[in-house]
């Protein structure tokens, strides 16, 4: 009786090993699958706040993927590696920013009035949005200044590439006429002034120059008599 109440003993103890062994084993639940716009934006996401934490040099790839809970590898699959990431994470707000203003803030066709007040609110603020990233853009002046193995032009960037085409789209709808200027081309170099002088501020307007609203102002009024060029004067005239 004893042995045969051992031999029980040691078969449900074995039961019980294999029905824990079962358990571990079960495999863990798929998780969703995400699409190519929901990894890219996980990454920028995670990337920018790691940039603006640890800076260039200090942010790691890999950080980044395990904070945007993706791989390493789809990570560089997106953005083929740490530069261009760091370059997207800038400039892909920017684009996003000007889609957002766009939708809410530009005014209907035939409201002439409101050109210029537009032209003005958005001109003000990329001033700002600029001023908001310059740590960042500093980072990556320096980073393509030094770094002749990752350098690039700024017509490489996906995200500022993209901005340029929708400025430039918008910008091509209130024309008539064939424009004095491409577009594409007034877009950029109206970019170009707003930038350089947010990023040279210090250098290019000394103490007691002027205020910063003057400065504010001045850039506006120069970036919108530009644009002016290839529109009616109507629709760039003060209201």
């Amino acid at each position: 009786m004893k042995a045969l109440a051992l031999k029980k003993k040691k078969l449900s103890t074995a039961a019980v090993s294999r029905s824990g062994r079962s358990k571990r084993r079960l495999p863990a639940a798929k998780r969703k699958r995400r699409s190519p716009e929901e990894i890219l934006n996980r990454v920028v996401q995670a990337a920018g706040e790691e940039f603006k934490r640890c800076g260039f040099a200090g942010a790691t790839t890999a950080t980044i993927a395990r904070n945007a809970d993706v791989t390493e590898a789809q990570l560089f699959r997106y953005f083929g590696s740490k530069s261009n990431l760091f370059r997207e994470t800038i400039f892909k707000p920017l684009d996003q920013h000007f889609l957002n203003f766009i939708n809410k803030r530009m005014p209907k066709q035939g409201k002439l009035a409101t050109t210029r007040e537009t032209a003005n609110l958005y001109t003000t603020e990329l001033q700002r949005f600029i001023s908001e990233h310059s740590g960042m853009l500093t980072s990556l002046v320096v980073a393509q200044t030094y770094d002749t193995g990752t350098a690039q032009g700024v017509g490489e960037i996906n995200s500022l590439s993209t901005y340029f085409d929708h400025g430039a789209s918008v910008m091509t709808k209130g024309m008539k006429d064939k424009p004095k200027v491409d577009p594409k081309l007034m877009v950029r170099v109206s970019f170009a002034a707003v930038l350089a002088c947010i990023m040279f501020k210090d250098w290019i307007f000394p103490p007691g120059l002027a205020s910063s609203e003057e400065i504010r102002a001045a850039i506006n009024d120069f970036v919108i008599e530009g644009i002016g060029a290839n529109f009616d004067p109507r629709l760039i005239s003060s209201s």
